[in-house]
């Protein structure tokens, strides 16, 4: 019985503070909120700042995003691997051909032909070996 008095009056008392944190009083200064020139200053002054804010931020998203798309051919994270196959050719003879993958930093095979006209890469593992 003791437990649920606690645990009620815990309940109650969160209940109360959230229901009483946005009554706070306004910061109009010394004038009177019925008055409406501070009203309207006040109302204005922020709307005007949110559009600012969003400008400002949009200049500085796009600014990024510009940047990271130049840099991006210039990404030295990617590199070739090659891999060689035996094949036999149709006159009996057998030769080294090679495959060239492309990787990512961490040797994982970005999934596309390479850029050397080979046809498309063997099917790897996370080891980066041929199957």
């Amino acid at each position: 019985m003791k437990s649920y008095f606690l645990i009620l009056t815990g309940l109650v008392s969160v209940s109360c503070g959230l229901l009483l944190t946005g009554c706070t009083p306004t910061d109009y200064g010394h004038t009177s909120p019925y008055h409406p020139g501070p009203v309207v200053g006040k109302t204005v002054g922020t709307g005007v700042g949110v559009v600012a804010g969003n400008v400002a931020g949009a200049g500085v998203g796009v600014v990024e995003g510009v940047a990271h798309g130049v840099a991006a051919p210039f990404n030295p994270s990617y590199h070739m691997v090659r891999y060689w196959r035996t094949e036999t050719t149709s006159d009996g003879r057998t030769i080294q051909v090679p495959y060239d993958v492309l990787v990512d930093q961490y040797g994982r095979p970005v999934h596309m032909p390479a850029p050397t006209g080979n046809p498309k890469p063997p099917t790897t593992t996370t080891n980066g070996a041929p199957q």
